[in-house]
């Protein structure tokens, strides 16, 4: 997550502009869906090839570490985000409570982290690993690499607590990226770190893949704008640490997912710099922030930000032909005069491009929380609890739940005999009426859950109606 701040808005402008000037007009959404559709970019599968659909949101503890470390995280999480609907959780973990000092790894962090994901598993929710930093870590008042692994060379850091995010832009905090990108020692201490958490994990039921660092930054050279910085670091040094980790993490685990991030600079709509990953598992997985949302103002629909987004962050999976799933997205403050245009408008960008999200974050009070004290959305949030498929049995045709109707449907070929035949569904609460036609049948409709068989080879519709 992030708060944007003067730097990033002002340090941005060049570049965002630049990208917005050459880039050909966003597409309509019909133009979009046809674009992104069909095997363009990858759906999201699980062991049984069924094309998943993850909604769900962030769960972590920033506040805690060491002994109290995840103490913020209860089952209640889980049992609450599954009764509205979410079926997926991003969950933070955090490299200096899991090795303190060098080469010594905390087994009662993983045991708390164990404790957590067996909450997960008993609600049905599916989990991927975020190795969460902010700031980088420790050294400079934040969580995320320990303060043991962060070199500065003496150069200058000073704290902006008003401001947070423009901490990364201070000298040393830019200098400490360049070294876990560059030293040798560093690499591998990172890519042990993963092996670590890789190989206790690798079976665990709700564990579907790893985020291996959240919203990587690095070091900008003189004279050199936020744009064109960004491409630059990603091309020559998170690329090549995204192999690294990756190949540290299959010397352990064959089967999860591996999901990637470009800078946090992708949510200006400039497109990633990001190379290939030699990895057959790979997920993209960009963050959704606008700079002026997160300054707490409104949507403004004129600014075309939704669409310039979609068509700058579909670029690099196009290309490479991995899925997506967005990491994080929300804005502040959900109660501005745009802010219910701006939900319904981002689900559906959402929903034409991307194998899921997870919003920041699930916590039970203001700001960013999803929910309340009590359990209940909060302003504008009960856009994102609608109908859809968690796993299709087949080649999904097409998708979309319109949320003035109430209707949400399913066009889906379903799979072959040697297939998984059963689709499965996820209800938001409230009173659902569920059909299915083209050689299907429902099996099964409860707990905000429905199953729908399909004869092998069939063209199956579903339609969820409301009330």
């Amino acid at each position: 997550m992030l708060r944007t701040t003067h730097v990033w808005r002002t340090t941005l402008v060049a570049g965002a502009l630049a990208a917005s000037l050459l880039a050909p007009t966003a597409p309509t959404a019909a133009a979009a869906r046809a674009e992104t559709g069909g095997d363009a970019i990858p759906a999201l599968t699980d062991s049984r090839g069924r094309t998943l659909t993850l909604r769900g949101w962030n769960v972590g503890d920033k506040a805690h570490s060491g002994d109290a470390a995840l103490s913020g995280v209860t089952e209640k999480h889980f049992r609450d985000m599954r009764a509205k609907g979410f079926n997926f959780a991003r969950l933070l973990v955090f490299w200096d409570d899991l090795e303190p000092s060098p080469g010594r790894y905390s087994q009662a962090y993983l045991r708390k982290i164990e404790r957590v994901l067996d909450w997960a598993a008993r609600h049905d929710v599916k989990v991927v690993l975020d190795a969460h930093q902010d700031v980088f870590g420790p050294a400079f008042g934040h969580r995320g690499v320990p303060a043991w692994a962060t070199r500065t060379d003496g150069l200058p850091f000073t704290p902006h607590p008003d401001d947070w995010f423009s901490e990364y832009f201070e000298p040393a905090v830019q200098r400490a990226f360049t070294h876990l990108y560059e030293d040798e020692d560093l690499r591998q201490a990172q890519a042990r770190m993963w092996r670590v958490l890789a190989d206790r994990f690798e079976d665990h039921p709700a564990v579907l893949g790893y985020d291996l660092i959240n919203e990587p930054m690095g070091e900008l050279r003189e004279g050199e704008d936020l744009a064109t910085a960004a491409r630059r670091i990603e091309r020559d040094q998170i690329t090549p640490m995204y192999n690294r980790v990756a190949d540290a993490v299959r010397s352990v685990d064959r089967d999860s997912w591996i999901f990637v991030e470009p800078t946090p600079i992708v949510g200006e709509g400039v497109p990633t710099g990001l190379g290939r990953i030699d990895d057959p598992k790979v997920v993209y997985a960009p963050h959704f922030y606008n700079g002026a949302m997160e300054a707490g103002g409104d949507y403004d629909p004129a600014a075309r930000w939704i669409e310039n987004y979609e068509q700058a962050v579909t670029l690099y999976p196009k290309e490479y032909k991995v899925p997506v799933v967005v990491g994080e997205w929300g804005p502040l403050n959900n109660s501005q005069p745009n802010m219910n245009r701006f939900y319904r408008e981002a689900m559906a960008s959402l929903g034409r491009y991307s194998s899921g999200w997870a919003g920041w974050e699930w916590c039970y009070g203001g700001g960013y929380c999803a929910v309340d004290g009590a359990g209940a959305f909060r302003t504008n949030k009960e856009l994102t609890a609608e109908p859809y498929a968690e796993a299709v049995a087949g080649a999904v045709r097409s998708a979309a739940y319109d949320p003035g109707t109430g209707v949400y449907r399913l066009s889906y070929d379903s799979a072959g005999r040697r297939g998984s035949r059963v689709t499965e569904l996820s209800l938001p609460p409230g009173d659902w009426r569920v059909t299915a036609r083209g050689g299907a049948l429902v099996l099964r409709k409860a707990q905000g859950r429905a199953w729908i068989l399909a004869a092998p080879g069939a063209r199956v519709t579903v339609t969820v109606t409301r009330g």
